[in-house]
């Protein structure tokens, strides 16, 4: 079906309730969001927040879905019944290629729209057909990262890996090290997801390694926890420590010096654009020619005031 014959045939029929309460309702295209995270990830309400707003500036039906407890057959089968739903258009992750790619494939054939957004590589949303990307090269990131650290200083590290079923995630910890020149080895760890397990597992690594130079995190649902680890025996401010992605104890972190830098891969814009321009495909016929990075930035001390007041809501 072609965008305008899409466009025609949606004018014609009422959008229909959303399920999930991050929604925007309207009579026109309808795009769904799919993604990777559980529901106990509080980074991704940066990303209901944007395709919410998206929805209602752009006139359109939106709707985000994801796997409970973050298991990806799951996220594959929530894929399936998107495409067979009919939208116009499928907003997705990429967080396992293997998993995810035989029903992006799938839907992308049956003529749905497909942009990954988030985790994958453009390589890769290239190869199954889909009109773009928009996210943060996972690997270029801890790259860019592991510099850095190496020019403060840093020799070693513990990587807290709190989604090591994600490649993208492991990507983040593989190129810290590459961008200081060592090997990753088993500085990086499965702390899952629990808060308490992993305050635990970060300390019963930097006791066993005391001479770690560093603390690298994925996020605020590893990020989090390690703050309170480190506070508690007596290192927070003391260990250099970086994470990815922002919320508010992070942010927190930063403005009172215990947390050198986030990199802020600007979840809104992963979830917002997309919304955007595949209205305006659909609408005009109108696409970008490349793919969109939304990210790295780093965020310091020295420029927090905009990242604090949105912090965990749209930044």
């Amino acid at each position: 079906m072609t965008p305008m014959h899409k466009l025609m045939l949606a004018a014609t029929v009422a959008a229909t309730p959303l399920i999930a309460t991050t929604a925007a309702q309207a009579e026109g295209e309808k795009y769904i969001l799919v993604s990777h995270a559980p529901d106990s990830d509080s980074w991704w309400n940066t990303i209901k927040n944007a395709i919410a707003l998206a929805g209602d500036q752009m006139d359109v039906e939106v709707e985000y879905r994801n796997p409970p407890t973050g298991d990806l057959a799951d996220m594959a089968r929530i894929i399936e019944q998107a495409a067979a739903s009919g939208p116009d258009g499928i907003i997705t992750t990429l967080a396992d290629y293997d998993v995810l790619s035989g029903p992006i494939r799938s839907a992308v054939d049956s003529g749905v729209d497909v942009i990954i957004m988030n985790s994958g590589t453009p390589e890769q949303a290239r190869e199954l057909g889909a009109l773009m990307y928009v996210g943060q090269p996972e690997y270029d990131a801890g790259l860019a990262a592991g510099q850095r650290a190496k020019d403060d200083g840093v020799g070693s590290f513990l990587c807290v890996n709190h989604y090591i079923s994600s490649p993208a995630s492991s990507e983040r910890c593989q190129g810290f090290a590459d961008g200081l020149g060592i090997e990753l080895g088993d500085q990086m760890i499965d702390s899952g997801q629990d808060p308490a397990e992993i305050k635990n597992r970060v300390q019963a690594y930097l006791s066993s390694n005391p001479d770690t130079d560093a603390v690298l995190t994925l996020g605020p649902t590893s990020a989090d926890p390690t703050l309170l680890a480190l506070d508690e025996i007596g290192m927070a401010g003391d260990i250099y420590f970086g994470t990815f992605d922002l919320g508010a104890e992070i942010v927190e972190g930063i403005k009172d010096g215990i947390i050198n830098w986030g990199i802020d891969q600007q979840p809104f814009l992963q979830a917002y654009l997309p919304v955007v321009v595949m209205t305006n495909y659909h609408r005009y016929g109108v696409l970008p020619g490349n793919n969109i990075n939304s990210g790295p930035g780093f965020v310091t001390a020295d420029a927090l005031e905009m990242v604090e007041k949105f912090a965990g809501e749209y930044r």
